[in-house]
């Protein structure tokens, strides 16, 4: 009798005709290009979150950005609910993509983590943390999304501080700033390796530096992170709720 691992792969990995399917393939591609892109979004998200970091003024005039002040005058959040509806529709078909990687069973999640301990190898133990951060990221990343989808509006240096401090967003963003971080940043790693991006003629030597990079942008990231989420609580504490005028217009 044939092993039901075998009748799986078959229905899954071949065609009717016999031949190969070219499904899994095309599924790790996409996979691939939209953690790329969120990868890259995320870096882009840390600059622009911590322009807190230099001024509420200067924060102020990012988002006036976000909002196409360069196109309209005046700019409107409809352009910050378009770009994360984006963001958000690609978030979802790169968990979509992801999942199918994960241990579906108890038995393959025992088998999994048998094998790491065992072999205690660094590649496999970054998968798993990676898997962790990811399951972690559908929920904290999903709420996040949605309230900016949702509250275009409520960005600035005093309406994102309210957020964070009056309606006890923080540790959220704390769980959600880890997540991403190592998530991100394991994934980009992982690209590099899988597509043999900045290879060089000694593979173990590239993994090597690459790792010491990787773990590089993840303390800087956390640690702009951590800084820019200490910046909006202290405007937080400091300030009642309500829009920021910036310096040089009338009150």
């Amino acid at each position: 009798m044939k092993n039901k691992n075998y009748i799986i792969e078959g229905l899954i990995d071949r065609q009717v005709d016999g031949k190969k399917s070219k499904i899994p393939a095309r599924l790790d591609f996409f996979q691939s290009l939209s953690g790329l892109v969120l990868g890259l979004f995320m870096w882009v998200h840390m600059a622009l979150v911590s322009s807190i970091l230099v001024s509420k003024d200067f924060m102020y005039k990012v988002t006036k950005l976000l909002e196409g002040s360069w196109l309209i005058d005046g700019g409107h959040p409809a352009f910050v609910s378009v770009s994360v509806a984006v963001i958000f529709a690609i978030f979802v078909l790169h968990a979509f993509l992801a999942i199918r990687k994960f241990p579906n069973s108890y038995r393959q999640y025992r088998n999994f983590k048998a094998h790491m301990l065992m072999f205690a190898h660094d590649e496999t133990k970054l998968w798993f943390m990676q898997a962790i951060t990811g399951f972690a990221l559908f929920f904290l990343g999903s709420v996040h999304l949605y309230i900016m989808l949702t509250n275009p509006a409520d960005i600035g240096p005093y309406m994102s501080s309210n957020r964070v401090v009056e309606q006890l967003m923080w540790p959220l963003y704390i769980l959600l700033l880890i997540a991403v971080e190592l998530h991100g940043t394991i994934g980009l790693y992982k690209l590099s390796v899988k597509w043999g991006w900045f290879e060089g003629d000694d593979v173990k030597l590239t993994r090597v530096r690459l790792k010491k990079i990787k773990w590089f942008i993840t303390s800087f990231f956390l640690l702009l992170g951590i800084l820019s989420l200490l910046a909006y609580v202290k405007i937080g504490l400091e300030h009642n709720e309500g829009r920021y005028i910036p310096s040089g217009e009338i009150k």
